[in-house]
């Protein structure tokens, strides 16, 4: 598999690398980028899973690095680290890697953010230990979890169900009347085979079956945030990155991340729907390959279609976005005259600013999701790429369609036509 790009072309570049938890150590690491004229843009840190206590792994992006400035840094990094690796992502033609089959996306999964119990100083629960602690077990599964296996199942505690059981109570009175059909349909169906009520956290591995069966979508467990260009990467194969952990019990109705009630109450309903799939993989697809500003507007596009988007329905606006129908506050305020509420026009929603901790002043009105899909699709074929991708369902991977595989879709495509010939001389 191909990681990076040819020798002697600039590019972004990713080192990892283990440190021993010695005062100055990562000081003196980090000066090895000064000292290599390499750009660090980007680190994070989580304490090792090796070598727990006694030893710290560190993430870092730096942007725009030739491959000998690369290759210099690695022998500096040597002599000062446990251990080290480099990857780059990109050539100077914007060719960026991206994952080929379901399974590379285990190279990046565990490339989070934010991770178990490294929370940031205004998090409800950052001064509770046994909260924090917590956190950490439940990020392990994900963190230890590899495409394919089955989702190990997280026994939740009195106090975990009794959190879920108030935002189940306060939302479900609110769907009905709030929520698209699309949304409310597929929750009763939610309710009837996977468990989903007032009493019970829906377990990751029951809810993913049952949408594999109904769309073609599966869950993957992950420990925290992912990049943009990461979590986009798994939507373009039908994989929804989902957290398994709740949020504090002393802040119920807030969440300053993503959690379990976000993504089973907010995310899954519609992802078992067939249309709103596709309209998800269609995201993911665009971003494959595509330039770094490229996408940061189909992240943008995202956050105000599958996190904080509304749609006509029988003349009336309904809310379909996770953001929304997790949020009991933010989803009685999308539907009143407070914000604005503007056509549905992909070119100017991935110019849009947005607030993440406020409710939105903002929303694009989408006529149907349908058409929506039709205007991404017009959006993403401006995006400056040297190759068209074709998804194949059957293998789960991605195709850079060339003469050969112009071929094999044509056949698929004819054999799929004559298919519905002969059905339709039946009926």
């Amino acid at each position: 598999m191909e990681t990076g790009p040819r020798t002697g072309h600039s590019s972004d570049l990713f080192v990892i690398f283990s440190l021993l938890d010695k005062k100055g150590a990562l000081v003196e690491a980090l000066q090895q980028f000064i000292n290599a004229d390499v750009n660090l843009t980007h680190i994070e840190s989580r304490p090792s899973k090796d070598n727990p206590g006694k030893e710290y792994d560190f993430f870092t992006s730096c942007s725009e690095c030739s491959q000998e400035k690369a290759d210099h840094l690695l022998e500096l990094l040597k002599p000062l680290v446990t251990s080290v690796s480099v990857e780059q992502s990109k050539s100077t033609d914007e060719n960026f890697w991206f994952p080929r089959t379901i399974y590379d996306l285990d190279e990046f999964a565990t490339r989070v953010i934010d991770y178990g119990d490294e929370l940031n100083s205004d998090h409800p629960g950052v001064k509770d230990p046994v909260y924090c602690k917590r956190r950490k077990e439940i990020a392990d599964i994900a963190f230890n979890y590899k495409q394919g296996q089955p989702i190990p199942t997280v026994e939740y505690t009195t106090e975990e169900i009794q959190t879920w059981r108030l935002i189940f109570q306060e939302l479900t009175k609110l769907h009905p009347t709030h929520a698209c059909r699309q949304y409310n349909s597929n929750f009763s169906h939610l309710v009837k085979n996977c468990g989903f009520c007032e009493d019970n956290i829906p377990q990751l591995e029951t809810v993913s079956k049952y949408l594999k069966k109904c769309s073609g979508f599966q869950l993957r467990p992950v420990a925290g945030l992912l990049s943009s260009r990461d979590f986009l990467s798994a939507l373009a194969f039908r994989v929804f990155p989902c957290t398994q952990y709740i949020r504090h019990s002393s802040q119920p109705y807030y969440t300053p991340e993503p959690d379990v009630c976000h993504e089973m109450i907010g995310h899954v309903p519609l992802l078992a729907d067939p249309t709103f799939a596709s309209f998800s993989q269609e995201i993911g697809l665009a971003s494959l390959g595509a330039p770094d500003d490229y996408v940061k507007k189909l992240a943008t596009f995202y956050w105000f279609t599958i996190e904080f988007g509304v749609c006509k329905e029988n003349g009336q606006r309904k809310a379909y976005g996770a953001g929304l129908l997790s949020s009991f506050g933010e989803l009685q305020h999308c539907l009143t005259d407070k914000p604005s509420v503007l056509p549905f026009e992909p070119e100017k929603i991935v110019l849009q600013d947005y607030p993440m901790l406020e409710m939105q002043p903002v929303y694009f009105l989408a006529d149907s999701f349908a058409s929506a899909q039709e205007k991404l699709k017009a959006f993403a074929a401006t995006i400056p790429k040297p190759f068209t991708l074709h998804y194949n369902p059957y293998n789960q991977s991605v195709e850079e369609l060339d003469n050969r595989s112009f071929t094999k879709l044509t056949s698929s495509i004819q054999a799929d036509v004559e298919m519905l010939h002969k059905a339709l001389q039946k009926i």
